[in-house]
């Protein structure tokens, strides 16, 4: 059947219409803002959340813009989970004891007595070990996204005075975490709870002899190194545990596309955190000329060491879930103590 030129141009003209009635037109869409706060101060977060921040926002291109804010910007640390559970602030970067998390969780984030030994037990225990399970749960139940635990630096001592033994903690005023400061008090240290970027200057009046808070890396990073003299090599344990929280609601309503890469920037800099501290703390122990070091035997380091046992048996009793946790920390102290080092040094 031919056609004529006739139905052909007809035919066309039909069809015009229709095509421009619906023409394809870009628009660019708002972009997704989140406002993100760490615990951590500015010269610290420049290193340890600064870096997902940035992946984030370059790698969505427009599509989620991450405003950082630094230790206490936009709230106190200490009222950290109440503003992120109430949308204040979107994300958040912290441990669970310092954030005051209304979970059980809280007595394990930070510095649990000699729960790890190096920083990477923190990604073993929550991927292998089922602490990533619990974390999700728990934080599910009061409105709150748990993503992602990842370990940083040990828990040392930077101090005015030279420690050398167990009687020298007795008096110490010194900054540091919740569950830290409860365990150590047996020991006669004065725990003392103040504003992050107070710190520093909470030295220099007196008001604290020093920070059972950090490795000897983040001493430096953050200018305590400046005003402190000593640095015992001894710690209350071997990794710090913090988390990557994020409002419910706004991670809910995230694109699956954008989860994905928020997840990804986490990750990230998980990877660079790891080399930052593991490096630092070798580097800065052995050429660092701030701080001088100074050791408790391990014969009578030990007593702290069985100290924190007794410890584990006492937070066991305060909830199941407490419980739960313990064990596993148990159980993995048993396999890297039968594995042998370098996995229990």
């Amino acid at each position: 059947m031919t056609l004529t030129r006739r139905k052909i141009l007809s035919g066309a003209a039909l069809a015009a219409p229709a095509a421009l009635a619906a023409p394809s037109i870009g628009r660019a869409q708002e972009p997704i803002k989140w406002r993100f706060q760490t615990y951590a101060g500015a010269a610290l977060g420049e290193q340890v959340t600064k870096p997902i921040v940035d992946y984030i926002n370059t790698a969505a291109q427009g599509e989620l813009e991450i405003e950082l804010y630094y230790a206490d910007q936009i709230v106190p640390t200490g009222e950290l989970f109440q503003a992120l559970q109430r949308g204040t602030i979107d994300a958040v970067h912290s441990d669970d004891d310092s954030m005051a998390s209304p979970t059980p969780m809280r007595v394990f984030g930070g510095y649990f007595p000699f729960a790890t030994k190096h920083i990477l037990d923190v990604p073993v225990l929550f991927q292998q070990y089922g602490l990533a399970d619990i974390w999700r749960a728990e934080y599910e139940k009061v409105g709150v996204t748990w993503l992602s635990a990842a370990g940083q630096d040990p828990c040392n001592f930077n101090t005015k005075k030279e420690i050398t033994s167990l009687a020298d903690l007795d008096g110490l005023k010194l900054y540091t975490f919740p569950t830290a400061g409860r365990f150590l008090a047996q020991f006669g240290v004065v725990p003392v709870n103040i504003p992050y970027e107070d710190a520093e200057v909470a030295v220099q009046t007196g008001e604290l002899d020093g920070m059972a808070w950090s490795g000897i890396t983040e001493d430096y990073t953050v200018g305590w190194a400046n005003v402190t003299d000593y640095f015992l090599t001894n710690n209350i344990s071997g990794a710090w545990i913090g988390s990557i929280f994020v409002n419910q609601q706004r991670w809910a309503d995230l694109p699956e596309h954008l989860k994905t890469l928020v997840m990804a920037g986490i990750k990230a800099a998980d990877t660079y955190r790891n080399q930052w501290y593991w490096g630092g703390e070798a580097k800065l122990r052995a050429t660092g000329d701030k701080l001088q070091l100074r050791s408790v035997p391990p014969e009578e380091w030990a007593e702290v060491e069985n100290a924190a046992k007794a410890f584990w048996k006492e937070i066991a009793q305060e909830s199941e879930v407490h419980a739960k946790v313990v064990s596993i920390f148990e159980e993995y102290n048993g396999v890297i103590n039968q594995a042998g080092p370098p996995y229990n040094f």
